[in-house]
């Protein structure tokens, strides 16, 4: 019957939304609206909403007081879970709850909804906050009926300052000057790259004309509630700089990167001539040395050979004609070894070790490298929340990464558009063989900005390896269709850098 009674989730479609290219409309794909009904014999007794955020593709966070009555009557309180975007909504059901902390953990299992990082260094005072959320007072002044309550929609937001850090019935909150309503709470408090600082719970009162604050769970309870949860949870704790100044450093950083491995690359060259000139003109001299060796030694054999048939002259004059076949034999073969020797001997040309002949291999933009650990720039990369580990990859010949995957040919390097099935992701990875540096710059869409590169990506992804040009002129003319629909700007670039493993 509750599931029956859940045609209150008669999920309608929502007007899509534009994909937008900042922080802040990256993390609102993961903003949701947590609606509450109460049924008592067989009738809806009570209608609540609140506001939430996933930190997991199926596990959201919101405030305890939000689904109070669906944790203390489970089997009367249906859950409901209404994305920002798409064309329905969701059944969900409390799986933590911590009344203290003011937090609750909700599962939903027939979506996957993109998380929001939690950011995890400082908050100053006087630090920029901006608060996601669906306020009641906006939905009175624009809700048609309580269809509206249900329509996927996406979150407003407000800006604000961060005023400092007290406690609240023991709770450590974060006080801030974003403007929030009555159905803001359980949803996020963001930094301006998009990351959560805490989780907006209530607000001060306005008697009298005074000015409201809002208070939300901080940082440090959120984690550890997550922790208590045994829930995992993406993090980012590196400064929030804007992806235009990045993009701008790290340009001027690759076109050094590039300069300093070509200069590096000459100098090894440089280096690898000088030594196969010090091999040769060691190798020729021992040549020389060794021709001329055999050369005298071909001297003296003849010599030998000279003497002994002279010897042989003189002991057949003087009778003693066996000495004398022994010494004509002996000179005669002295003679025969001369001729042999000097026939024989060296041309004096020198014979390099193999670690000084020069390489003959294919130019190093199209040679396979081999399996590679790469790890993360920061200092070039900027990172709101995706993993910064380390990436292991294979480069074979001719852009093969993986075995599988092909890249497109560049100026001086490799590149591939990934437009994921199941990550509302855009990825623009190049390699560069030279400095050895992988990139991964990505655009966090929204559901209808993956439906447009998805649909320039085609039903047949160009998989597989090949250097055809049939297959190059394939994957860049894909690889155009995609670029056509991203935002101008992305929102993270994850450099590395690359070293051959093990």
């Amino acid at each position: 019957m509750i599931v029956r009674l859940a045609l209150a989730f008669v999920f309608l479609v929502g007007l899509a939304v534009p994909a937008r290219a900042d922080d802040i409309a990256a993390a609102a794909r993961g903003v949701v609206r947590v609606v509450t009904i109460a049924v008592v014999d067989d009738q809806v007794a009570g209608f609540g909403h609140g506001s939430g955020f996933a930190v997991a593709p199926n596990r959201i966070v919101t405030n305890a007081h939000v689904v109070e009555l669906a944790e203390r009557y489970p089997d009367n309180v249906v859950v409901g879970i209404v994305p920002s975007e798409g064309s329905k909504s969701y059944q969900g059901r409390v799986v933590a709850y911590d009344a203290r902390r003011d937090l609750a953990l909700i599962e939903i299992t027939e979506a996957r909804l993109p998380p929001v990082a939690l950011y995890t260094g400082p908050v100053a005072e006087g630090n920029a906050v901006i608060a996601l959320g669906y306020p009641g007072n906006v939905d009175l002044a624009t809700a048609q009926s309580a269809a509206d309550y249900i329509r996927p929609l996406s979150p407003v937001r407000s800006q604000g300052v961060a005023s400092g850090r007290r406690s609240l019935t023991g709770i450590e909150v974060l006080l801030h000057t974003a403007s929030i309503a009555r159905g803001n709470s359980g949803g996020p408090l963001l930094d301006p790259c998009g990351r959560v600082i805490g989780v907006n719970s209530a607000l001060t009162r306005a008697d009298e004309g005074d000015s409201t604050f809002g208070f939300a769970i901080a940082d440090t309870e959120l984690m550890g509630f997550l922790r208590d949860a045994q829930q995992p949870y993406v993090s980012a704790g590196g400064p929030c700089t804007s992806i235009e100044e990045r993009l701008r450093e790290d340009s001027a950083a690759d076109a050094r990167a590039t300069e300093d491995a070509a200069a590096a690359r000459r100098e090894a060259a440089g280096a690898a001539a000088l030594k196969r000139q010090a091999a040769l003109d060691h190798a020729r001299d021992e040549a020389e040395r060794t021709r001329e060796n055999v050369m005298a030694l071909a001297g003296l054999l003849l010599v030998a050979g000279a003497l002994g048939i002279g010897a042989a002259g003189l002991f057949e004059s003087r009778g003693q004609r066996r000495a004398a076949i022994w010494a004509v034999s002996g000179g005669g073969l002295g003679v025969l070894a001369a001729v042999v020797v000097f026939v024989a001997r060296p041309s004096g040309e020198p014979e390099l070790p193999a670690d000084t002949v020069a390489p003959t291999t294919m130019p190093i933009r199209d040679a396979a490298i081999g399996r590679l650990v790469c790890t993360l720039q920061p200092e070039r990369s900027r990172v709101t929340m995706s993993s910064t580990a380390e990436v292991t990859l294979e480069w074979g010949r001719a852009g093969c990464m993986n075995g599988t995957q092909q890249f497109a040919e560049g100026d001086a390097r490799w590149e591939r558009i990934a437009v994921p099935d199941d990550e509302q992701t855009v990825s623009v990875q190049r390699f560069d063989p030279l400095t050895r540096t992988y990139a991964d710059t990505r655009y966090f869409l929204s559901a209808a900005g993956m439906a447009a590169a998805r649909a320039a990506r085609g039903d047949k992804p160009v998989n597989g390896c090949s250097a055809a040009d049939a297959v190059q002129d394939a994957l860049a003319r894909q690889q155009t269709a995609i670029r056509a629909t991203l935002p101008p700007l992305p929102n993270e670039k994850l450099v590395y850098s690359c070293r051959k493993a093990g």
